[in-house]
């Protein structure tokens, strides 16, 4: 049996706002883009890992969610604390530098870890947490 990840939701709240952060600074390649306005699902992923994929959806389109919830969604949205993701690079500082330039919200900035790693943090447009890690050589996708 083989078990893989295949895909991980995090919420939006501007499609076009998150597509330039994913696509146009992170470099991801949109796969799917269905729906319209802010109910619009929009599947991306890194060049090299055809099977794995980040999945922007609505953070409330369940109609279940009752308005309160909806409220807290939005509310822990805002501080950063709903959705995140972690990601590797081989180039931290260089893509780090990218993220700078594009005016991205940094958290973080790159950091030797005590725990052995080196990474940043920045907040994706709709403040979900991205936290970067440097990829060691040997250690692939």
């Amino acid at each position: 049996m083989t078990l893989s990840i295949h895909s991980s939701f995090l919420p939006h709240t501007d499609p076009e706002a998150s597509l330039r952060f994913y696509r146009d600074v992170l470099g991801f390649d949109v796969r799917l883009d269905v729906g319209e306005g802010a109910m619009r699902w929009i599947t991306l992923g890194a060049a090299g890992q055809p099977d794995t994929h980040v999945v922007l959806q609505p953070p409330v389109c369940d109609p279940g969610v009752t308005d309160v919830e909806a409220q807290t969604i939005a509310d822990m949205m805002a501080k950063g604390t709903y959705a995140g993701i972690n990601l590797a690079s081989d180039d931290l500082d260089g893509l780090f530098q990218r993220l700078v330039q594009a005016g991205v919200e940094v958290v973080q900035e790159p950091k030797d870890q005590v725990y052995g790693l080196r990474d940043c943090a920045v907040r994706d447009p709709a403040g979900n947490l991205v936290r970067i890690q440097a990829r060691e050589a040997g250690h692939g996708e």
